[in-house]
């Protein structure tokens, strides 16, 4: 069969939309670290649309810092593919052309700065995940002993991770008169641009505290809220848009059709205009940031630990078991909720409601086990900030802390049956470590877990309601099961 490429687009089926504007008259404005599933169905559309409205300067490079996989499967189509948008009505096909080229950051880094530093280049994103940061996800500064930081720090010009290729690109435009490209946080972290510009500041004061205090000074790091849901590509997946497309996709994209991008309008050097294309410039995005992180995310990874060890292995087929949406449905309403600032005229009810039947959504096959990946990294901002907040104001804390019990027995690395479940996370190792002597005793694992202070801090270990409750759920768990401790929240409980 054909490979999607640009000089196939014309032989598309009529009913499948394509880039509506001249790609080769595109220059490279935007560089973006993370070249990852989410970054392709959010923001490369998002910009996918602003050129389609008459801006060339906006082309992306997308930088991969890990794997070659992306560009591997996407050079070979002129960096073209598909996105499908699926629901219960069907799934709508578009192939998307904002991406340029693709960099991979191990095997070139020196191309990669050179794309960072080109003077078109007015703005760096990321979706590099939370622990691309390299920071500490209880406090939020930067782990200055995190092997790619001491790496980066010893080898400036050779970088490994997301600050150190922020900085020695900065560093570079500074030296060379170019002035500094945007920082763009489009990850799941609170206060996500603030965040990207305390670990970059840092790491630049460690390289020099007058490139730090010339980061401080001059760079913009805006933040965002990014909402939309993305499971992961499967084989099914590529030969339904083949057959569909005629012609072979190495990797499309599946997604929802939500899709929702919050953002403070700060960027000194221009952007797209996203705003045309449904993005909703604000002052301030944290209360946005905020409901999203709790409402959404803290429910999806409650969701995940609990679907995956009652066996269900995606979000649509837990939610369609027992128990599962009171659980998540209260968790929103009764623990997270009352925890949000004030957003005047935004019906949150509604909200709510519209996360329950996202995650139902059949035509998506959202992967528990893909969600449960890098726990230790997502469950500060997804779940403790929630419980933090309750304990601080006297109110439950219950499912919240059911969800905090069952990524603990998740990250044991066995699952009911005592079979091993791969667990993917910076910690896994030390999480194996320290619960293999008592992976199934209650007082044995809360002392196991609430020892690593990157996680939980020093506030919650020392919290007897926090500890009480997240035995309460360990205990049922262990004793009872996922299935049957969720199921008790189902229409016959009050809990």
């Amino acid at each position: 069969m054909t490979r999607l490429s640009q000089t196939t687009l014309a032989a598309l089926p009529e009913g499948v939309a394509r880039p509506a504007y001249d790609r080769a008259a595109l220059r490279e404005g935007i560089v973006h670290l993370g070249l990852g599933a989410f970054h392709r169905a959010h923001q490369a559309v998002y910009t996918e649309d602003a050129l389609a409205a008459g801006d060339p300067a906006w082309g992306i490079v997308g930088v991969s810092l890990r794997s070659p996989d992306t560009r591997d499967a996407l050079a070979p189509q002129d960096d073209l593919f598909t996105l499908a948008v699926r629901s219960g009505e069907g799934t709508r096909l578009r192939v998307v052309g904002s991406i340029l080229r693709c960099l991979v950051a191990p095997e070139d880094p020196e191309a990669v700065l050179a794309a960072m530093t080109a003077p078109d280049t007015r703005i760096v994103s990321l979706t590099v995940t939370e622990k691309g940061y390299c920071h500490r996800p209880a406090t939020g500064e930067l782990d200055e002993t995190h092997p790619d930081i001491r790496h980066d720090l010893e080898n400036p010009a050779a970088p490994r991770s997301a600050p150190g290729f922020l900085v020695e690109a900065l560093a570079r435009r500074r030296a060379a008169g170019v002035p500094p490209f945007t920082v763009l946080s489009c990850d799941n972290l609170p206060a996500n641009g603030h965040t990207a510009a305390r670990v970059v500041a840092r790491f630049a004061h460690l390289r020099d505290p007058e490139l730090g205090a010339f980061v401080e000074r001059e760079v913009a790091f805006p933040s965002t809220m990014v909402d939309r849901i993305v499971p992961a590509t499967t084989d099914a997946d590529r030969a339904m848009v083949a057959e569909a497309l005629g012609q072979d996709d190495a990797w499309p994209v599946m997604t929802e059709p939500f899709t929702q991008w919050v953002v403070e309008d700060r960027f000194p050097a221009g952007r797209p205009d996203w705003g045309s294309a449904g993005a909703t410039f604000v002052a301030d995005v944290e209360p946005f940031e905020l409901m999203k992180l709790r409402l959404l995310n803290g429910s999806h990874s409650t969701l995940a630990y609990l679907g995956y060890l009652a066996g269900h292995e995606t979000v649509a087929d837990a939610m369609a078991a027992p128990g599962f949406a009171e659980l998540l449905a209260g968790l929103m309403e009764r623990e997270a909720s009352p925890t949000l600032p004030s957003l005047p005229g935004f019906d949150l009810a509604a909200y709510r409601a519209e996360l329950l039947d996202r995650f139902r959504n059949p035509a998506l096959r959202h992967r528990t086990w893909q969600i449960a990946m890098d726990g230790s990294q997502k469950l500060p901002q997804r779940l403790l900030g929630t419980i933090r907040d309750n304990l601080a104001a006297g109110r439950p804390i219950d499912r919240a802390a059911l969800g905090v019990a069952a990524w603990m027995v998740y990250a044991t690395g066995r699952n009911e049956a005592g079979e091993p479940i791969d667990v993917r996370d910076p910690l896994a190792d030390r999480f194996a470590q320290a619960t293999s002597e008592r992976p199934r005793d209650v007082d044995g694992l809360l002392d196991a877990y609430l020892g690593f202070a990157e996680v939980f801090g020093t506030d919650l270990p020392a919290s007897e309601p926090f500890r009480a409750a997240v035995a309460r759920g360990l205990s049922s768990l262990l004793s009872d099961g996922a299935a049957r401790t969720v199921a008790r929240f189902g229409p016959a409980s009050s809990s």
